[in-house]
């Protein structure tokens, strides 16, 4: 079996007692680990959302006068409610050479690993810094890690380049698809189910908005464009929620419906947006109003992330790499916070401990080897900063 240090587990299970799910506050943790490296020597700055009820962390680990390395990863995760857990999620419970509890895969195994690892940085950093970036609210729209880079974007020095630790298998994941999440309101005239047609009916306009998503994502499958080394190697179109009309015998006059694009990073998502909102104002707008001329279709943003693409060649890659001992780069279907630190300036990988598939689920487990080779990783770069 794996031998991981008593100083990662002994972190881990202090990190998932925090119940950090995205609706609550994750103060307690950033404080426990704002506190525990003040015992280390290091300054922690937060960077709080509008409310003060969450925060983001930076801190600096070595020399302040020049760039260096991130690690970074977001505290949240997501819900327990409704999941079949058989053990107490934020209890870590370990089984069969697994760590069971909520996060220990997405992705507080990867920032405990990281936080074990401080006081080696400490001793090690001399050639260049490794900075902590650790981020709230990722799992509903990467909304953290946005103020935290505009604050970045505002000192002398930062990082020069990222590795954020999502579950990769710590594979080096140095392309990811982006995401657009949009919600379209369609507003009709209601009016008694047996004067349907002196009415406007917001859930059939709506779902030939649908109809029209639905053939766009064939469209993309057939057409492309295409990048094979994604397990879904087109950019694809998806309804997720609707929600309209009040009775079977009143004709709707609002409908409202959640759609999304996963695209491919070659792909601009304002161009993909644009067919779909060209097609509602132009082919079903026109038709609603010649009946009730007030009718209306409105698109609301929801959230979104940009995609990553990193050259094979970059510096980061290729440290990734080194520090991983492997050979290769992937890519992936899911997002992460990689993309938006890429657009700010700072190029990012994606290379973390565990596995996306058991991300989410009940009864979540990190592997003891997954965290064994995310300790090497640490041992590595360690070496690197060293300098000669």
């Amino acid at each position: 079996m794996a031998e991981v240090s008593a100083a990662s587990r002994e972190m881990i299970e202090r990190l998932i007692a925090f119940d950090t799910t995205s609706r609550n506050s994750n103060l307690e943790l950033i404080e426990f680990i704002r506190s525990y490296l003040s015992e280390l020597g290091v300054e922690s700055e937060l960077v709080h959302d509008q409310s003060g009820a969450k925060a983001n962390l930076y801190a600096t680990l070595g020399p302040k006068d020049r760039g260096g390395i991130a690690l970074s990863g977001h505290t949240d995760v997501v819900p327990v409610d409704g999941q079949d857990w058989t053990r107490d999620p934020w209890k870590v419970v370990e089984q069969d050479g697994k760590l069971f509890g909520r996060g220990t895969c997405d992705m507080k195994g990867f920032i405990a690993v990281c936080l074990a690892w401080a006081p080696r940085f400490l001793e090690q950093a001399r050639s260049m810094p490794v900075h902590f970036c650790f981020t709230y609210d990722e799992e509903v729209g990467c909304l953290g890690v946005r103020p935290l880079l505009a604050h970045l974007a505002s000192k002398t020095v930062r990082p020069r380049m990222a590795i954020i630790g999502e579950p990769t298998s710590m594979r080096v994941v140095n392309a990811h698809k982006g995401k657009l999440s949009m919600r379209a309101h369609f507003h009709g005239l209601e009016c008694h189910s047996s004067l349907a047609p002196q009415g406007v009916n917001a859930v059939e306009f709506a779902a030939r908005l649908i109809v029209m998503l639905s053939d766009f994502g064939q469209r993309k499958s057939r057409e492309g464009p295409f990048d094979r080394a994604y397990d879904v190697p087109f950019t694809t179109a998806h309804t997720g929620t609707v929600e309209g009309g009040t009775a079977l015998n009143i004709v709707p006059k609002d409908c409202t419906f959640d759609f999304e694009f996963r695209y491919l990073p070659m792909e601009d998502p304002q161009a993909l947006l644009r067919e779909v909102v060209d097609y509602a104002h132009q082919q079903l707008l026109p038709q609603m109003r010649s009946v009730f001329p007030e009718a209306a279709i409105e698109f609301e943003e929801i959230s979104a992330f940009s995609g990553l693409n990193i050259p094979d060649d970059h510096e980061i890659v290729q440290l990734a790499k080194a520090l991983t001992g492997a050979n290769s780069t992937t890519k992936v279907a899911f997002g992460t916070e990689a993309g938006l630190i890429s657009d700010a300036g700072i190029p990012s990988v994606v290379c973390g401990p565990g596995d996306i598939a058991q991300a989410h689920k009940p009864d979540e487990f990190i592997s003891l080897e997954q965290l064994a080779l995310c300790e090497a990783f640490m041992n590595r770069l360690c070496e690197r900063i060293a300098g000669d």
